[in-house]
Formats: C-alpha cells, sequence, structure tokens
C-alpha cells in the first residue's frame, strides 16, 4: 500500500512524485476538463503545477492532494486544499478546496467524496476554522459539489487574476466554517 496522507473509501490522498507528469498533464491538456479555466496546460506548466503543489505541501502541510482510485493506484487528477493570496473581497488569505479529475471518471461522486474528505481532514487534523471553494459563475457542475458537501454560497467577485475580457472572471466563492 502506498504511504497516503490519509484516504476515502475509495480515494488515496498524498503528496506529489515526479512520476505523475504524464498522467496529471493530460488531465490538464483536456479541453473539457479544463473548460473553466483561461488555457489548457502545457506539459511543462503541468510541471511547474505539480512543483509548486510540492512547495505548498512543505510549506503548509497541505495541497491540492494527487488523488488515486485505492483499488487500481491511477492518478485521477487532484483533491485537496490550497492557501490562496488574492484579494477577493473578502478573507485575504484564505484557504480553498479545490478538484481536477480525469473526464472519463466525472459523474462517479469521486469529486463529492474526495472533496468531503478533504474536509473533514481540514477541519479535525489541520484545525482549519474556515474554507471556500472559487469557480466562475459558468461553472455549474463545480457548484453541484459545493453544496453536496455542505457548502454555501457566501459572495460573487470578479477574480483578480482573470484577464478582464474573459467569461470566466465574475466567480462566485462558497464558504464553510467548522
Amino acid at each position: 500500500m502506498k504511504n497516503y496522507i490519509f484516504t476515502s473509501s475509495r480515494l488515496g490522498f498524498r503528496e506529489w512524485s515526479t512520476t505523475d507528469l504524464d498522467a496529471m498533464a493530460e488531465i490538464c491538456g483536456d479541453k473539457e476538463v479544463m473548460e473553466f479555466f483561461p488555457s489548457t496546460l502545457s506539459k511543462e506548466q503541468t510541471a511547474e503545477f505539480i512543483t509548486t503543489r510540492q512547495r505548498k505541501f512543505a510549506e503548509n502541510g497541505y495541497c491540492y492532494y494527487a488523488v488515486e482510485i485505492l483499488e487500481t493506484n491511477e492518478l485521477i487528477g487532484f483533491i485537496g486544499l490550497s492557501k490562496q493570496e488574492y484579494d477577493a473581497g473578502f478573507e485575504n488569505p484564505f484557504v480553498d478546496i479545490g478538484w481536477r479529475l480525469k473526464k472519463s471518471l466525472w459523474f462517479k461522486g469521486y469529486a463529492t467524496e474526495g472533496a468531503k474528505r478533504c474536509l473533514e481532514y481540514g477541519f479535525k487534523t489541520l484545525k482549519l476554522k474556515t474554507v471556500y471553494a472559487i469557480a466562475p459563475l459558468l461553472n455549474v457542475k463545480s457548484y453541484h459539489v459545493m453544496e453536496k458537501i455542505g457548502m454555501k454560497k457566501h459572495a460573487t467577485f470578479m477574480h483578480p487574476s482573470i484577464a478582464d475580457d474573459s467569461k470566466l472572471k465574475e466567480c462566485v466563492a462558497y464558504k464553510i466554517e467548522f
């Protein structure tokens, strides 16, 4: 068995490895997976993404974790928590929960299961008090997961890191407190 930080009934959550690059680059290069982001990521950008997660884990003790199906050890993307530092009109910095999963595994409950387990870990083990989730207003699929894990709509805002002319700039923040 791999060295997971924690598990849920079907998923294992772990730190990132350089061996995750090919599988994650395929996920980040999928136009449907990245529909609500400004662009897909190249292999080099995905490598930078992984390096950043490794750094964030070292600094904070948590990150958007590499997530595997326990039964097969297949990397299916990420689910986790990340410290964010940008002005969204509420707390700054804040802890965000997020997910990005391989398209062939959508609608199987993995995002909801994993996000619930990450919240439990965040509140009980990391002693977090508040967690937010951010998505463009157009991303209804993410709202459904946010609501299924008990989050409530908190605010809408114009994301400071997305180009002014982008249809993705207007975002919604959901919030949950322990």
